[in-house]
């Protein structure tokens, strides 16, 4: 990307810089030493004038190398992407006009020296710059940003939230360089394209009803076959059916994702049990069984039945995947570092991912490897619609939690991990 040379430029030109005044001051310094030992030595007054042409060319470089490190600040200063730096004790030192729009920088001024958390409400933002810092090598994050009260009331309208992409560079010091891409507009088109197919979808529903009802009645009375003909008319128009009911439920779930929760507090892990009896006849057929690994018992409040319907389309692809004989395995975590939370992951042994995929594991009708696709439906006439894995994070995301996909070190299969508060937010407590 165009901002990588960019600060690899700005930096290189920096340390250049300060190298070569010390090393020019550390001769000029010798030279003036020596001239100080010998004050009587007439020979001396020749290296005076060597002094003068060295301090000369001194002052000559060193406007060359300010002249490009200016230059280059001028090339971030008018950059179509944010950019700011905050030192080891994260505080903002530099930050151009772009970045300054984007996080609504409205009370900080070129020059002044001030925590970032002053300036800017953001937990997404300082734990990417934490993490950056811990780890010491670049990260990457995609959040939607909120502008605090006080930068709304110092524009002229109420500033709407903005999906932001940040990109973080470690640098020496404890410093850290932040790079800000606005992702807007992308989820702006993509928000009208998946309107757009809602609202077909929609219209859709009505005639593939009728076609459907139209198809079975025909199965009841046709022979041979017709009646073969007519058995592949109905298996094509319920593909159809539940693909576009599987779409209105993702549109419901994203347009409104607390309005579709019903609260209620249960067992997670009889819940996770009862999910997997339900596809127990599927399992059998491959003979994959359950490997479960966690507490005994865990009760938590969220919507069973949106949960449930997680634990169903997770252990459905499991099981696809899974080679014959081999187990699917659960493993149910409370991290120390958050006991508020619950950690699952759903793993199976299969050859796990393609790693061109794994971006787009939980994007709408994505199909990805051939390879894994081919093992899954090996003996499988069952098809899904492609937006399964969507739906569960929509169901995740509802909740406040996270979803990821990874392949497992230890079993190599389709690492499928999510995180869940195992309480109600506190202002729908109150509500």
């Amino acid at each position: 990307m165009i901002w990588i040379p960019i600060a690899i430029g700005c930096g290189t030109a920096a340390v250049i810089c300060f190298v070569w005044q010390q090393r020019q001051q550390q001769q000029v310094r010798k030279m003036l030493y020596s001239y100080s030992e010998h004050p009587g030595d007439e020979l001396l007054f020749t290296p005076l004038s060597s002094i003068r042409r060295e301090l000369k060319s001194l002052y000559e470089e060193k406007k060359k190398l300010q002249a490009e490190l200016d230059q280059w600040y001028r090339v971030v200063e008018y950059a179509p992407f944010g950019y700011l730096r905050v030192d080891m004790d994260n505080q903002l030192i530099l930050c151009n006009p772009k970045a300054r729009q984007l996080l609504c920088l409205n009370r900080w001024q070129e020059g002044q020296i001030r925590l970032l958390l002053e300036l800017v409400r953001s937990y997404e933002l300082d734990q990417l710059i934490e993490a950056t810092r811990k780890s010491g090598v670049a990260q990457s994050r995609e959040w939607e940003f909120f502008p605090s009260h006080d930068a709304q009331t110092l524009t002229d309208g109420p500033n709407q939230p903005v999906h932001l992409r940040g990109t973080t560079v470690p640098l020496s010091r404890g410093d850290v360089a932040v790079f800000l891409e606005n992702q807007e507009p992308i989820h702006i088109l993509k928000r009208s394209q998946e309107k757009l197919l809602a609202d077909l979808t929609h219209e859709l529903r009505t005639p593939l009803t009728s076609m459907r009802l139209l198809a079975e009645t025909l199965e009841q009375r046709l022979t041979g076959r017709e009646l073969k003909w007519a058995g592949q008319i109905l298996k094509e128009i319920n593909r159809l059916f539940y693909l576009v009911q599987d779409w209105l439920e993702l549109s419901h779930l994203e347009s409104h994702p607390h309005q579709v929760l019903s609260y209620q507090t249960f067992d997670l892990v009889k819940l996770i049990t009862e999910a997997w009896e339900t596809l127990m006849p599927l399992a059998q057929q491959k003979q994959v069984t359950l490997q479960y690994q966690g507490p005994e018992s865990l009760k938590m409040t969220a919507d069973g039945d949106r949960l449930t319907q997680v634990f169903l389309n997770l252990f459905d692809n499991g099981i696809k995947y899974n080679p014959a004989g081999e187990a699917i395995i659960v493993n149910l975590m409370l991290l120390g570092a958050d006991p508020e939370r619950v950690t699952v992951e759903v793993i199976d042994q299969g050859i796990g991912f393609h790693p061109d995929d794994l971006p787009f594991i939980f994007e709408r009708l994505y199909r990805g490897d051939q390879a894994r696709t081919r093992q899954g439906n090996s003996g499988d006439l069952r098809q899904g619609s492609g937006l399964g894995l969507a739906i569960v994070q929509e169901i995740i995301a509802a909740h406040g939690g996270e979803i990821t996909a990874r392949n497992h070190p230890k079993y190599q299969g389709g690492c499928l991990t999510f995180t869940l508060p195992l309480q109600l937010p506190s202002e729908d407590l109150d509500a």
